[in-house]
């Protein structure tokens, strides 16, 4: 399965399928230097594979710390300076072979190392079928999650769906939750699919026909990116569940998507009190409950330290602070939402989740 971007122009192609890994040499043959940024978990598991590649002497492996860990100041410029003194022309090709962390950081190195270099996604897990795509790269700050960062395009997006076979359950849950989004912002008909697909911990740790809800995903996310590649309106609907799921991820470093699935359950009842929609709460809780999300955190939060983290939220105006809220499923819209009605809800978070 393949796909192609369709801006104007600098248009890269998405390229979905088993053995994919395969495609790398072609887009990498031209460059005089190579850098595989892998995470330390990917290059255990698949070893040989990136071993085959090395065999060029203009390729090297860099290996990285996994997960949001590896988004800091300090890994950056203890990259940065390792890669500046390899004697570089902006001939180089970067590679983020890893998760969505793996490609944020390696993205963002390769968008300032020497004003810019070419760089290449290679995802590794479901959750990165989503950050992949689209050009937004970063590491974060003690502020928060991915505030330091840049719009920044791939040459290609090669997801080998090999890499998703040896993903521990609490992975395939992060990832899903990036999937299920998708089909919440798709419509009613696609997201009764995906739940009655992957009904339950059994189903959805099966991974069978994972294939085809993450091709889905990548089409839903391109259809918006094309319209909107900088974030300035429509773009902004990808954030669903991400103002609030972002400061439950950064304060209680918990994997991306299960503070995501969080933040989306907040959004449906903060929907609920803005918007008078009637969303059922109490069903979207047991989803997530069949599929074993860790919503118990939920009563450990404090509202007042996750408002002020919702505060820096980068896509927050004047007015204070925005969400994406469904109007209902497939449509949803950009509110600005004041502390009391944020509050309320968040109180009946936590009952519902008791």
């Amino acid at each position: 399965m393949q796909l192609q971007t369709t801006y104007h122009s600098n248009n890269y192609p998405i390229i979905v399928e088993h053995h994919a890994f395969k495609y790398l040499s072609e887009y990498i043959q031209d460059y005089d230097k190579v850098f595989l940024i892998i995470d330390e978990f990917v290059d255990f598991n698949f070893r040989d594979k990136f071993e085959t590649i090395c065999h060029n002497s203009n390729i090297q492996k860099v290996i990285v710390p996994a997960g949001e860990k590896m988004k800091t100041f300090n890994h950056y410029q203890a990259i940065m300076e390792q890669l500046l003194g390899m004697n570089l022309t902006r001939n180089t090709c970067l590679v983020a072979i890893g998760g969505g962390a793996t490609g944020d950081f390696t993205g963002f190195l390769a968008s300032t190392l020497l004003r810019g270099v070419d760089f290449i996604q290679v995802p590794t897990t479901i959750l990165a079928h989503d950050s992949s795509v689209g050009g937004k790269v970063g590491i974060n700050s003690s502020h928060g999650k991915n505030l330091i960062g840049a719009f920044y395009r791939p040459k290609a997006v090669i997801y080998d769906l090999d890499f998703l076979k040896t993903l521990p359950y609490h992975e395939i849950l992060s990832g899903y939750a990036e999937v299920y989004k998708h089909a919440l912002l798709t419509g009613t008909v696609a997201t009764e699919d995906i739940e009655k697909h992957f009904s339950d911990r059994k189903t959805l740790e099966s991974l069978k026909d994972m294939d085809q809800f993450i091709f889905k995903g990548i089409k839903t996310k391109l259809n918006i990116i094309i319209k909107d590649e900088k974030e300035s309106n429509v773009r902004k609907y990808l954030n669903l569940g991400h103002t609030f799921g972002h400061a439950v991820e950064y304060k209680y470093k918990i994997p991306h998507g299960h503070a995501i699935m969080i933040g989306m359950i907040y959004q449906f009842i903060v929907a609920n009190h803005l918007l008078g929609t009637q969303f059922d709460i109490q069903h979207y809780i047991n989803y997530m409950n069949q599929l074993n999300y860790p919503l118990n955190l939920i009563q450990q939060i404090d509202f007042e330290e996750m408002y002020q983290y919702m505060l820096s939220d980068k896509k927050n105006n004047g007015e204070g602070i925005q969400m994406v809220l469904l109007e209902k499923l497939g449509k949803p819209n950009v509110y600005h939402v004041e502390k009391n009605i944020l509050k309320q809800s968040f109180k009946q978070l936590q009952l519902l989740v008791e």
